[in-house]
């Protein structure tokens, strides 16, 4: 994609919309959507990079109740041409045709590839990504299992979406932010994965979110892994203006 003159690509993740509460998470709705209603002055696309609820949980007939704010700006969005491009992560990875169906937003359930103006981009949530972690490694091989969401669509949804509500906020195994804290490059799993990638193919930025930290990191002299933070405590985003990525706070 050639962007045009004048426009942008924007970068976010990690909202995790109706964590702790619905009640206490609407301000921070108000704020996204604030800068959705920003950004489409001059986007030429939207990356949202995964977490943007806490939970998510398609029954065939059936949504999560709420987040309705978000869902509207993001079909007014999509309906004036504005492509929006979603990445599930580790709380709302349970997406199965609603965004594609209603808003015409195109979802991936792993990292992907684009060019911008001659500039690679690796993208994805993070998730289980790199070394360690094995433990959510494992237990993200249960929740993706077909037998297992299955079962689960078999609890009715006022029961399955408290039981998974209770457990994405109490569980810092399934947050994955337990640990929102810079572990230096050498520990951090997301960059030593960048750098593992980069021996096999040059990527000029990897995007990714998970972590909760706005996090620029250069790789090498030429590829910079940039991690997104968070719509809870830093209220940052990435901005490619066509020749350089740089992270900014709303």
């Amino acid at each position: 994609m050639q962007i045009p003159k004048g426009k942008k690509i924007y970068f976010a993740s990690d909202n995790h919309l109706g964590a702790p509460t619905k009640e206490a998470s609407k301000p921070r709705e108000k704020k996204f959507v604030a800068w959705l209603d920003t950004i489409k002055q001059d986007a030429a696309a939207i990356f949202l990079v995964g977490d943007l609820f806490d939970f998510w949980f398609e029954y065939n007939t059936v949504i999560p109740k709420g987040f309705t704010r978000t869902l509207g700006k993001l079909a007014e969005i999509s309906d004036a041409g504005i492509p929006i491009y979603f990445f599930v992560g580790n709380h709302d990875l349970w997406m199965n045709g609603y965004f594609q169906d209603e808003l015409n937003i195109p979802v991936y359930h792993q990292p992907k590839e684009f060019t911008f103006n001659n500039k690679t981009f690796y993208i994805g949530h993070g998730d289980g990504l790199g070394p360690e972690d094995k433990g959510y490694k494992r237990m993200k091989k249960v929740f993706t299992n077909p037998v297992f969401k299955w079962l689960f669509k078999w609890l009715h949804p006022d029961i399955g979406i408290k039981i998974a509500q209770y457990l994405s906020v109490k569980n810092k195994l399934i947050s994955g932010d337990d640990d929102a804290t810079f572990l230096g490059e050498d520990n951090e799993w997301l960059v030593q994965y960048s750098k593992e990638q980069l021996k096999e193919k040059h990527r000029d930025y990897f995007v990714f979110g998970h972590r909760h930290l706005p996090l620029e990191i250069a790789l090498n002299n030429n590829s910079k892994y940039i991690n997104l933070g968070d719509w809870i405590q830093y209220y940052t985003y990435g901005e490619f203006d066509g020749e350089n990525l740089q992270l900014k706070t709303y």
